[in-house]
């Protein structure tokens, strides 16, 4: 590889007809050749060249200006979509306030219906379950009073049938029976 670049670089240095090379100073070539293409151009081409450059320059003047002049309503045209875009995310983000805030609200007035609910639920099984205890309470107590009635009958029977005799049980249906025949002749 070393050999090759070595090459190059003899050819470089090379001299084809004794005073004929290669410079590679860019510096120092550039400047050169600017100027002997500009006195070629000013020697031989005054009348001609200098239309003719006039007017590239005044069409190339044109339509920088047409570019520049594009450029700008384009550039209005930019600004004028920008500002609809930021008037626009403004208003969207007055409605994006606005859901949220309604949201909240929502919310809120869920939560407390729910509460509200939830209290009227509670109140009614509150009720319910007293009812309940009320009414298995006066079950109770009212099968506690059957169970004293009849034992306090089979005890005024035990009692009635041990004092009884034939003739006082003979007495006490015939004052029963008046009884009822009274009652019959009332209510006719």
């Amino acid at each position: 590889m070393k050999n090759i670049t070595d090459s190059f670089v003899s050819l470089v240095r090379w001299s084809f007809a004794g005073s004929f090379g290669f410079n590679t100073d860019i510096l120092a070539t550039n400047p050169i050749n600017l100027s002997v293409v500009l006195g070629v151009l000013i020697f031989f081409g005054k009348g001609v060249c200098a239309s003719c450059l006039s007017d590239l320059l005044d069409n190339r003047k044109r339509k920088i200006l047409n570019t520049i002049r594009n450029s700008e309503e384009l550039q209005g045209g930019a600004i004028q979509r920008l500002e609809k875009a930021r008037a626009r995310l403004r208003k969207v983000e007055r409605e994006a306030d606005q859901f949220r805030v309604n949201g909240y609200s929502e919310i809120e007035r869920e939560k407390l219906n729910l509460i509200k609910s939830t209290y009227k639920t509670l109140e009614e099984l509150e009720s319910y379950k007293n009812e309940t205890i009320l009414f298995d309470h006066q079950r109770a107590v009212q099968k506690v009073r059957q169970q004293v009635f009849q034992q306090v009958l089979k005890g005024a029977r035990g009692t009635l049938n041990s004092f009884l005799n034939k003739e006082l049980h003979l007495r006490t249906i015939s004052d029963n029976i008046d009884t009822f025949e009274a009652m019959a002749e009332i209510t006719d």
